[in-house]
């Protein structure tokens, strides 16, 4: 009869993330860090018990197995939640494995709740990776398949591609197949999947995915009729156990220095975006507020012309403060805004939820914001339940006021003429504003490109035709080759190179 012994693991909280250790470290032990990515009822429960047990040493005649993950089945009943938890293992160094294990689980990841819990689990790996007392390296990341998968499902892609999303380049060689409920046949039809969807992994001499298989029986009870068929899966487990090892060993970690900055990168571009968006509505008030000032003006000429007297109805365009739903979504996880006063500007909105103060915001760099117009300290900045809006309103000014305004210097004869330069002259400013954010979207856009593995889709189109009505023809020549490679990579079903802003005001953003 095998024995379960459920393994109590002390569990610490570092920051809002979930850590629970076995054993105490050896600072003179090598550690290993595997990150497992797969869709729900993958069976990745089942498989850090395995290694659990692999690692401790533990053989199917002891007829015992030792859980430090409850049965899926049970977690997926009790919805478990979005956190990431990391699973430390010490003290059984040189029992079958020579380093102790941490083994990073993003449990929930892709299931039924939504994209928003997924983006939860993407913010908890960011802090992970920068946290102190985090994790600064991966050795694997371990796609978690079934054997009898046939085909790459469109949201086993999307989880693979959204964790890919997090990582430099240099991870594809850490990236290997765990494929679990194997009977020890070659997954000849698993790997032929992962080709067909072009899912970047590590390659072995056959040039074919790096794989290792896992059977998912091993906390089956042992009995007289099925104790021949548990050994062979305890043996299916233990030669994958054995060739992950040698992987393991042999195989860079992949810094994640890197990932950091992708991670950084992506938060800054999106919320540059948003930003900039917003800055481009309100230069189109600030400019519809010109064209009818001008209107009003030319309706007074002949007053203006006669230096008479005279009041005139214009807008003022400004920036008001409206609420917001936020608050607290769990511990660590506070959903608001964080917004420039100097600027007026929502320099992180709506997906800033980790950070409680603004100095701890993604958007800061070096104590200064990268998303407001003065990139201003943090110190200017407030994490509150409200945003900037844009408004306009329409005040009564007198022929003296407009003047003050627009800061008369010149005689009193050219006046008439000074408004409308003025009001011209601002024009061109505003122009030349949107001009200018617009090539910084065009700076993300590269950037994000040349520091990324995987990135998700935004159509180029509308970008192209904004720098084309600009005229800067090697921009446009630029994003055309990209739209080209992003056209030959998805004819050839290679990965996309596509940049992702998961919301609709880009195109709004574009097409202003």
């Amino acid at each position: 009869m095998s024995l379960r012994n459920l393994i109590k693991p002390r569990e610490t909280k570092m920051g809002s993330l979930t850590k629970k250790t076995v054993g105490t470290k050896n600072p003179n032990k090598a550690n290993k860090n595997i990150l497992l990515v797969g869709e729900t009822g993958a069976g990745k429960s089942t498989l850090i018990n395995s290694m659990v047990n692999y690692t401790m040493g533990v053989k199917c005649h002891n007829k015992l197995w030792f859980q430090i993950v409850e049965d899926e089945k049970r977690s997926q009943a009790e919805s478990q939640t979005s956190d990431v938890i990391v699973y430390e293992i010490f003290g059984f160094e040189d029992e079958t494995l020579p380093y102790s294990l941490t083994i990073i689980d993003t449990p929930g990841y892709g299931d039924t709740r939504g994209v928003e819990k997924d983006d939860i689990v993407i913010q908890r790996l960011f802090q992970l990776f920068q946290s102190e007392g985090g994790v600064d390296e991966v050795h694997a990341v371990g796609l978690v398949m079934k054997a009898a998968l046939n085909r790459v499902s469109d949201r086993q892609k999307y989880i693979f591609d959204s964790v890919m999303s997090l990582f430099g380049k240099d991870v594809e060689k850490n990236i290997v197949a765990l494929i679990t409920h194997s009977d020890g046949m070659p997954a000849s039809n698993v790997l032929e999947a992962l080709e067909t969807a072009n899912i970047k992994c590590a390659k072995n001499v056959k040039h074919q995915p790096v794989h290792f298989l896992f059977n998912n029986c091993l906390n089956t009870e042992i009995t007289e009729e099925n104790e021949f068929g548990l050994d062979t899966a305890w043996r299916v487990t233990e030669k994958g156990m054995s060739q992950f090892k040698v992987f393991l060993e042999n195989t860079p970690p992949q810094k994640l220095k890197t990932t950091v900055e992708v991670l950084n990168s992506q938060i800054r571009l999106k919320a540059c975006f948003q930003n900039l968006k917003e800055r481009i509505d309100f230069i189109e008030v600030k400019q519809k507020e010109i064209v009818e000032t001008e209107k009003a003006l030319k309706d007074y000429r002949k007053e203006m012309e006669y230096n008479e007297r005279f009041t005139v109805n214009v807008p003022v365009s400004y920036k008001d403060k409206q609420s917001i739903r936020g608050g607290t979504w769990g511990l660590g996880f506070y959903e608001g805004a964080v917004c420039c006063k100097v600027c007026e500007e929502n320099c992180h909105y709506p997906d800033c939820t980790i950070a409680w103060y603004p100095k701890d915001c993604q958007v800061m760099n070096r104590g200064h914001c990268t998303s407001c117009t003065r990139k201003c300290p943090a110190s200017d900045h407030v994490k509150e339940e409200w945003i900037y809006v844009p408004k306009i309103k329409y005040v009564t000014k007198t022929d003296d006021e407009m003047k003050k305004k627009y800061e008369m210097n010149k005689t009193e004869g050219q006046n008439k003429q000074t408004l409308f330069e003025h009001l011209a002259e601002e024009m061109k400013k505003l122009t030349a504003e949107k001009s200018q954010l617009l090539d910084e979207s065009y700076q993300h856009l590269v950037r994000l490109e040349q520091i990324a593995l995987k990135t998700d889709t935004i159509q180029l189109d509308d970008l192209i035709k904004k720098m084309t009505e600009k005229g800067d023809i090697e921009k446009v020549r630029k994003l055309t080759e990209m739209k080209k490679r992003v056209a030959e990579a998805n004819k050839s079903g290679k990965q996309n190179i596509f940049i992702k802003l998961s919301f609709r005001s880009v195109y709004l953003l574009l097409s202003g």
